[in-house]
């Protein structure tokens, strides 16, 4: 059994992603995604979620509000074989460190 790899930081997290290093999948709803996201992000809602979905040229890291959908999405997209982790504080603590979150329409985004 495949397991995702350890939890990674969310400072760790935005300079992979803003480096190419890693692609952000953001698992949370519509409404929650719309209203603010991680610039850069993919959006596959959690119960839409399937490992061919995934881009898989770098690894992955799975974010949401609280921990729950994505380490359940880690769990699930590293048992198909996708390389991926959880970033550890979800979008909480995206925020809480001054990164940038944008809406549907680019303006300044805010944890729904």
């Amino acid at each position: 059994m495949t397991r995702p790899g350890p939890d990674i930081t969310v400072q760790q997290a935005a300079d992979a992603a803003a480096a190419g290093r890693v692609l952000l999948v953001d698992v949370r709803e519509d409404g929650e995604w719309a209203v603010g996201h991680a610039p850069g992000a993919v959006h596959i809602p959690l119960s839409a979620l399937g490992a061919t979905d995934v881009p898989t040229d770098r690894p992955v890291v799975a974010i949401c509000r609280s921990g729950n959908r994505s380490g359940a999405a880690a769990a699930q997209l590293a048992q198909a074989g996708v390389e991926v982790a959880n970033m550890a504080g979800r979008m909480t603590a995206w925020a809480a460190a001054g990164l940038p979150m944008v809406t549907l329409d680019g303006s300044p985004g805010e944890i729904a």
